[in-house]
């Protein structure tokens, strides 16, 4: 059975480093416990807020989490995975970056044809409220 995500400890993490998230080229990066912190509890708190296991969202070194509601999936890799770094995914996960511009960067994998439905979902502690409609 899950460790139940806790909301609160889920935005004091996020806000404890979130000069670095909204601004990591003028911010020290945070240390390794407070980003690991942060990765996994808001990664924990999308696998709660949309469970399933259609797609499986990774950020490694820290997390990797199913959820979407759908088919399982059993054996190998799964047909719906999203990879990126901490610091895209929580910028995602604040609302800093959004999904299309997140798969334009290096090092972003979104492959399956339900990986794209993550960004429905987000985001999910929002440090940023501002219309960024374009």
């Amino acid at each position: 059975m899950k460790k139940a995500v806790d909301a609160a400890t889920t935005r004091a993490a996020v806000e404890a480093i979130a000069d670095w998230i909204q601004h990591p080229e003028e911010t020290e990066k945070p240390g390794r416990a407070a980003l690991a912190l942060a990765t996994r509890s808001t990664a924990r708190t999308l696998e709660a807020d949309a469970p399933g296991h259609s797609v499986e969202l990774r950020v490694p070194p820290f997390v990797a989490v199913q959820c979407i509601e759908g088919p399982r999936h059993t054996r190998g890799t799964p047909p719906n995975v999203v990879e990126m770094d901490p610091l895209t995914w929580l910028q995602l996960a604040t609302g800093v970056l959004v999904w299309e511009d997140a798969l334009a960067r290096p090092g972003v994998e979104a492959s399956g044809s339900r990986s794209q439905e993550i960004a429905g979902w987000l985001p999910i502690i929002p440090l940023v409220f501002a219309d960024r409609n374009r």
